[in-house]
């Protein structure tokens, strides 16, 4: 179970990464922290939708998806999507289902791949 909990969250982080995306293609800027992830579950100037339902932006635990920008390296315009995982606090040891999970991990190849 939780490996596919773990999977889920990736699964889950990669559907807000493309909202995120396709919100910075169309607004031409992606959401501040004061935003945050909200954002895309809101219609904006020329959509009539939003890029995301509220319920897209929970893990498989139903936490929050946390939202960084700018990301890791600081660089303006740059963002982190994570996860805590099933302990909902930074760290925990990994390959567990405590582990944390970002969307830099989405990189990662997966088992079985090269």
């Amino acid at each position: 179970v939780g490996t596919a909990k773990r999977q889920l969250a990736k699964t889950g982080i990669s559907v807000v990464v493309t909202a995120l995306e396709t919100y910075a293609l169309e607004q031409g800027r992606i959401p501040s922290m004061e935003e945050g992830l909200e954002a895309l579950t809101r219609p904006t100037a020329g959509r009539a939708e939003p890029y995301l339902k509220p319920d897209k932006l929970r893990d498989p635990w139903g936490t929050p998806f946390l939202y960084m920008t700018p990301g890791p390296g600081g660089t303006p315009g740059s963002y982190q999507v994570l996860s805590y995982g099933a302990d909902r606090t930074a760290g925990g040891a990994p390959g567990t289902e405590a582990a944390d999970l970002t969307s830099d991990d989405l990189s990662e190849p997966q088992a079985g791949t090269r």
